[in-house]
């Protein structure tokens, strides 16, 4: 799933115990859109073998079958190789954390380098550029400095939706945190 919520309202749990102005109250996790699972992976390399075998039950017996093996062979490796770095470049995803101090976006590459853009939430702003970008409904965030692309990789949709989300809570990070009611 190319959003994934990790918490709202909350601390996530790995993040010790912060006071509560500077716990994020809102998370998301952006993936790139994954359509081809394992098995669907498994199935396209069976089917691929299967087809291209066909021809060959007409070489059984020539010596023509031993010159059209290696560029079968060939074609299936170009195939298992293309398909598995399509799958290792999908490693990449963003991670948004919003909190009352402090906005940021953590980038982590598929060859492991980590990006990371942090400012204050009530300078930011989020812009959705509807045309005119590297991608349509391309979603900015400018603040500190610097303007930064966010979810290149989502569907013009998820990225309206997010950009809506986006509005709303920086719009909720410029109010102080409500303090907490006493433990009782």
């Amino acid at each position: 799933m190319p959003l994934e919520h990790v918490t709202h309202g909350g601390a996530p749990a790995d993040a010790g115990a912060p006071s509560a102005s500077e716990a994020p109250f809102y998370q998301v996790v952006l993936r790139p859109h994954r359509s081809l699972p394992p098995e669907g992976f498994a199935w396209v390399i069976a089917v691929a073998c299967g087809f291209l075998l066909i021809p060959l039950i007409a070489l059984l017996g020539t010596l023509a079958l031993w010159a059209m093996l290696p560029f079968l062979i060939a074609t299936v490796w170009a195939l298992w190789h293309a398909i598995r770095r399509n799958t290792a470049d999908g490693a990449l995803y963003e991670r948004l954390e919003i909190g009352h101090d402090l906005i940021r976006v953590t980038r982590h590459e598929p060859r492991g380098d980590v990006r990371e853009w942090a400012a204050n939430p009530y300078w930011t702003k989020a812009t959705l550029h509807e045309d005119g970008g590297p991608v349509p409904k391309y979603l900015t965030l400018k603040g500190g400095g610097r303007e930064i692309e966010l979810g290149a990789f989502l569907s013009p949709e998820e990225r309206a939706g997010l950009f809506a989300d986006l509005e709303r809570l920086l719009a909720q990070a410029a109010q102080p945190p409500s303090p907490s009611p006493p433990p009782a």
